[in-house]
């Protein structure tokens, strides 16, 4: 249950807080609309569709503050990266940043629909009452306004029926033509979301997601309007509705009530949003100074399986253990940026990234660096790059833990790459501040030639290790989990060897998937009583089945052996 909590437990709290707050305030704000004096006309007119249109306004605001602070990258570093303001379990919260991100953005979607289907009754009822000739009470305060001396409740002033009235207000009032607009730009935003999107079209994505401004700004302006009109105070002091709605027709006269007075509600949304949207926009002008820093080009290494290698050199440039960046390259687009894990050690006087051919944007990098001709290419000639960051990752907390199980599918193995070469770093030079002590890597991958530009680092730490009699440090296991019966065959012919046919490593590659179940419980048996940090770079399915383990072979009793799940998030 401890090892549950510290997993789990804080990020449930955090989703629960969340919810219990989005809860209040529907209840809070639909009582406050559903019950007050101040709306009993508005009410008479709309019903309870007035109270299920603000309540959800009020959720609207509340999410719309929050969705701006977790893409706010260079104020979660700082936080990350400070002690002080976070702890090991907070850090790993902000680790999650774009997961609540996810869940803010539905939770806005959800509101937006029960307001937009509550506020199309409104409008239907208050053209209906508008243009109705009955002596009803909605007929009459639909009819407030028309003389100099009053203030009108109902903010449709045209005598033009539904459908056309509806239509009228949806594209002439400030409040239906922001609504109309937020709407779409929303609808637009979410469903390229979607992780195929992202993934076969991720320039759609980009595109797209930039209509947050407009959205922002028609949120901002979309109560300007003041179409909720409520009873003043001083006309509740005068005209009691719960006793004068009956004699509405005597309204006015010597004798009876004074005809009741109205007034719009202020817009509240800027006073919510304007904080985030200061915070994003300073975040915004950070990403743009640090884009118009120089970087050079020092190095394109081509790798196998459609993979090369940028080093790079940017002024004032540091990075810890497993960050990432973002990298802008105007030759392929002048306003797309895409995140690559850095690959190379803090310790070393570059930095450098491994970025895989695998969509549009990746395949004019590769054009774009001239790796698609045969011939040498000039320094010179190398497009320019902008990089933003470096941003923290979880990896950052490798060193925190003296054991760690590090999980790289495919690609995934970049920010392990300079976890290792930091390791390769520090026992070079001084191995004894060296907190952590055991290291257990798995790395999953389909085809072979996947192997072949990692495997050198690994080479020499297993050298490093050996010399310094410490080979038990470092154990890595490697899978091939795309093969076929004559990889089988070479397999068997060859595996008596002392190295490794495929990587030239003393570890023999591996066949098939790990057993997941069976790693973990070995390694809780040879440490027990430690906390034991699990770092994944891979897909979903793989992050829950670590993640279950992780809770699954941890102990109850504080004092045994509890596993920390992370992964990363960007």
């Amino acid at each position: 249950m401890g090892n549950w909590v510290e997993n789990e437990g804080l990020s449930i709290f955090v989703v629960l807080v969340w919810l219990g707050l989005n809860v209040f305030l529907f209840w809070w704000f639909y009582l406050a609309y559903d019950v007050p004096q101040k709306f009993f006309y508005t009410r008479e007119l709309l019903g309870h569709a007035l109270a299920l249109a603000r309540a959800p306004a009020a959720c609207l605001n509340f999410n719309c503050m929050l969705i701006l602070l977790p893409v706010c990258r260079n104020l979660l570093s700082f936080l990350r990266g400070s002690s002080a303001c976070c702890s090991t379990r907070v850090r790993r919260q902000l680790d999650r940043n774009l997961t609540f991100h996810k869940m803010v953005a539905w939770m806005i979607a959800l509101h937006t629909a029960i307001h937009t289907i509550a506020h199309l009754f409104n409008v239907e009822w208050s053209v209906q009452a508008r243009v109705e000739e009955k002596n009803t009470l909605a007929s009459v305060l639909s009819k407030l306004g028309d003389k100099p001396e009053e203030s009108y409740v109902n903010f449709f002033r045209q005598t033009i029926p539904n459908p056309v009235g509806g239509l009228y207000v949806a594209f002439t009032y400030l409040a239906g033509l922001t609504g109309v607009i937020i709407t779409l730009a929303l609808i637009l935003i979410i469903t390229s979301s979607t992780k195929t999107i992202r993934r076969s079209y991720f320039e759609v994505f980009w595109y797209t997601h930039h209509l947050f401004v407009i959205f922002f700004i028609g949120l901002v302006i979309h109560g300007a309007g003041r179409i909720v009109r409520g009873q003043t105070e001083e006309s509740l002091a005068v005209h009691k509705p719960e006793i004068c709605y009956k004699n509405f027709s005597e309204w006015g006269r010597k004798g009876a009530c004074p005809i009741p007075q109205f007034s719009g509600n202020p817009p509240m949304t800027w006073k919510w949003v304007v904080g985030p949207m200061f915070l994003y926009l300073c975040e915004r002008l950070v990403r743009f100074w640090r884009s118009q820093q120089k970087v050079v080009i020092t190095k394109v290494v081509i790798h196998p399986f459609k993979t090369i290698e940028l080093q790079m050199m940017k002024k004032g440039f540091k990075m810890e253990v497993g960050q990432y960046i973002f990298v802008k390259c105007p030759a392929v687009s002048k306003l797309e940026w895409h995140p690559f894990t850095l690959t190379s050690a803090p310790e070393e006087d570059y930095f450098s990234i491994h970025v895989r051919i695998v969509g549009d944007w990746t395949e004019g990098l590769f054009n774009a660096c001239g790796c698609d001709k045969q011939e040498f290419q000039e320094a010179w000639k190398l497009p320019k790059i902008a990089v933003d960051g470096p941003f923290g990752t979880a990896s950052e907390d490798v060193f925190s833990y003296e054991t760690v199980m590090l999980v790289g599918a495919g690609i995934g193995v970049t920010p392990f790459a300079s976890v290792l070469k930091s390791v390769w770093y520090k026992y070079c030079h001084d191995a004894t501040n060296l907190k952590l002590k055991k290291i257990y890597f798995y790395w999953l991958c389909r085809d072979t030639h996947a192997f072949e530009w990692f495997a050198d680092l690994l080479q020499s730490l297993e050298t490093q290790m050996q010399e310094r009699n410490n080979a038990e440090f470092l154990s890595y296991n490697i899978y091939l989990t795309g093969w076929d019966e004559s990889q089988a065959t070479h397999f068997v012919v060859h595996h008596e060897e002392e190295k490794d046919v495929i990587t030239g490593l003393k570890q023999k590659t591996l066949y098939g998937r790990p057993n997941w179940e069976n790693e973990f419980k070995t390694i809780a048996r040879q440490h027990p009583g430690s906390r034991i940090g699990v770092f994944l770079c891979g897909p979903e399915g793989l992050a829950d089945t670590l993640n279950k383990q992780s809770i699954s072979n941890s102990e109850a009793d504080p004092r045994g052996v509890h596993f920390i799940f992370n992964k990363e998030n960007f």
